[in-house]
């Protein structure tokens, strides 16, 4: 039966995290591998409130079709939000309401991209836009991102002799380092890309997320004819929503559309009107502003317990915001044996394979520090500690 399935579908890798959560749904087990907000923090009785106004007031029209664009009032908190965080002027009629920025990404390659064509993408990079862009079959051209934000040099060297299509970054807190783009490190790149073809996408899931340092621009400040911007509403209010956007440029949005009337017509009309009423009825800054105080106490109480229990050798990043860091493991242990020996002493983490597009049995791995109190993080992380240490002797 296998030669009935399209030739694409067969070129896209399965979530490898999502396979790794089937193996963490036992509850002896700490869980540092889902890319999952905090449950704790989602504001539940706010949007039942929100909900219930709604379907009180405009029930029957809620529960219609919708257009395909989004609901207005929405779009214009978006744009109303860039203005304020990042100073950027974003038309209402240029932002495009989805079912998830993971929609987006499909969204976009379905419209950009055709077989073989190229795409930079961050290494490691972000697994979801991996799996998204393998379904159009493009040629994924790796650039190495370190503490400063993507390697120029190197880029520099891809855009020059590779002339792709896409450049995909995460610049803030990126998905799976934890690493933010420096200010050089933004403006460096957008002058690589100024005056090429080449379309930067922007995607900032986690930017609010901030819990320590500066903001920085957004890169559409520095290439505004050139940037896609892609952003969610899933860690600020929570991912069960399925809400995300994208705001491009007018031609650009007018094809998005055209996809998404083939993909889904719309984005759940009634959601959309849930997620309006809340933000009128509430004060979302103070609620981002409580998850960020709770993120950043779980960061340092796993960066302290790194310290306390990893071995010498390990190298980790230090978040300034987001939900994950990254570490290094001493060369000769591989994540993926190191993964089995952890599950065997009760912790998950997520090796780093997946988020590569080439190579394999790497020593790295993302660790996710939103969803677990500091308790159940020195715990996880003394387990994690043990775990490697015994590994370290497996390989000596």
């Amino acid at each position: 039966m296998s030669d009935i399935y399209s030739d694409r579908i067969r070129d896209v890798p399965k979530s490898f995290i999502r396979e790794i959560l089937k193996v963490t749904l036992d509850p002896t087990v700490i869980s540092f591998a889902g890319g999952l907000p905090n449950r704790t923090l989602f504001p539940v009785e706010e949007i039942k409130e929100a909900a219930n106004k709604v379907l009180e007031a405009r029930g029957r029209d809620v529960l219609q079709y919708g257009d395909s664009e989004g609901d207005v009032r929405l779009r214009e908190y978006i744009a109303a939000r860039y203005r304020e965080k990042y100073g950027l002027d974003i038309q209402v009629e240029h932002i495009l309401v989805t079912s998830g920025s993971q929609q987006a990404l499909d969204l976009l390659g379905k419209v950009l991209l055709n077989e073989g064509d190229r795409l930079v993408i961050e290494e490691p990079g972000y697994l979801g836009a991996i799996q998204a862009f393998s379904l159009n079959r493009v040629q994924f051209l790796p650039v190495p991102v370190s503490a400063e934000g993507m390697d120029t040099e190197k880029l520099a060297s891809v855009i020059s002799t590779g002339k792709p299509k896409l450049v995909y970054t995460v610049p803030n807190f990126q998905n799976p380092c934890g690493i933010s783009y420096t200010l050089e490190n933004r403006q460096a790149l957008a002058k690589i890309l100024e005056g090429t073809s080449t379309i930067l996408i922007e995607d900032d899931p986690y930017g609010d997320l901030r819990f320590a340092g500066e903001p920085n621009p957004s890169l559409r400040e520095y290439l505004p004819g050139n940037t896609v911007l892609l952003g969610s509403f899933s860690k600020i209010l929570a991912p069960g929503l399925r809400l995300g956007w994208i705001a491009a440029n007018d031609s650009l949005i007018q094809q998005l559309v055209t996809a998404k009337q083939a993909t889904d017509l719309h984005t759940s009309n009634f959601t959309q009107s849930i997620v309006v009423q809340y933000l009128s009825d509430n004060d979302v800054k103070k609620h981002i502003a409580d998850i960020c105080h709770a993120y950043g106490q779980q960061c340092e109480a796993m960066l302290a317990s790194m310290e306390r229990h990893f071995p010498p050798g390990v190298f980790h990043t230090r978040p300034e915001g987001g939900m994950f860091l990254w570490a290094q493991l001493p060369p000769g242990i591989v994540a993926l044996d190191l993964f089995d020996l952890a599950i065997k002493d009760k912790v998950a983490f997520v090796p780093g394979d997946p988020f590569y597009v080439r190579g394999s049995r790497h020593n790295t791995l993302r660790l996710n520090f939103s969803c677990s109190d500091a308790k159940t993080i020195e715990v996880g992380i003394e387990r994690l500690g043990k775990s490697i240490r015994r590994m370290d002797k497996i390989g000596a």
